[in-house]
């Protein structure tokens, strides 16, 4: 365990140095991340602004959402997207050959060798959102309420994770995948809201079979109060089965690879 630390660190340093050089890059980056979200709580404002509710969702409530959101968002940006869709390149230039030879395991390679620390901006902005939210929704945030929060983000991390990995690991039969991605960031897209602001069908659907609700409106339901216990427990199952899912796929995807230099 000691080693892969240090593994990471050395990633994840060396990333953040790379990325440092280009400072009018990160401060681009920064600035459209304020427009994104910008333009986000605009469009949220169109159904929860301020004095109209929907779904049970008031307008600071809401925000707790889109804060949950964007904290995902941004670690799409800074990890997910940077490693995982770089495995179709490993792939078709034959560099997966070389991490299958590290003394390392190969998903956490694939899953952690860099990211991009403009990401991080976003994660910061939608945490200041969220607890913006919790304050003017009267959210009293005791030590338990913060660990089941804390707990359900993990779990939502897990998740999100999973779902990318598994369309990543399509890399080893299918040289594009890049439209799977996109319609997999389209779906999550719909996290950004209440999950009580859907119809019952899409409530069904983004609970368990695409579970969406889990990003964002399950950790906001725990702030507010408003999370049951099988709701929790059924987050904590759902995030162990896809993780279950993403590893035994990868190790599947593995056995049918084929060597660059065979």
């Amino acid at each position: 365990m000691r080693r892969y630390w240090r593994t990471l660190r050395r990633f994840w340093g060396t990333a953040l140095a790379t990325q440092l050089e280009y400072q009018l890059n990160v401060l681009v980056e920064l600035l459209a991340v304020v427009l994104s979200l910008g333009g986000s709580l605009l469009l949220l404002s169109l159904f929860f602004g301020p004095g109209r509710e929907l779904g049970g969702w008031s307008w600071d409530q809401a925000l707790i959402v889109q804060g949950f959101y964007t904290v995902f968002d941004g670690m799409t940006t800074a990890w997910l997207r940077p490693n995982l869709g770089a495995i179709v390149t490993y792939v078709r230039e034959g560099t997966l050959d070389f991490v299958l030879l590290k003394p390392i395991d190969s998903q956490f390679w694939v899953s952690l060798r860099t990211f991009a620390p403009a990401g991080l901006s976003e994660v910061a902005l939608g945490l200041g959102l969220a607890t913006w939210g919790a304050h003017q929704s009267g959210v009293v945030l005791t030590p338990a309420v913060l660990l089941i929060v804390l707990l359900m983000l993990m779990v939502a991390a897990v998740i999100l994770y999973s779902l990318w990995f598994l369309i990543a690991a399509t890399s080893i039969w299918f040289v594009k995948t890049w439209n799977a991605t996109e319609v997999l960031r389209a779906l999550l897209a719909s996290g950004r809201y209440p999950l009580e602001a859907y119809p019952a069908p899409l409530r069904l659907l983004f609970t368990l079979v695409l579970p969406v609700a889990f990003l964002a409106t399950v950790p906001a339901e725990v702030l507010l109060g408003r999370a049951s216990l099988p709701l929790l427990a059924l987050g904590l199952a759902l995030a162990t089965a896809f993780f279950a899912a993403a590893r035994c796929f990868w190790l599947f995807a593995l056995r049918h690879y084929t060597s660059a230099s065979s």
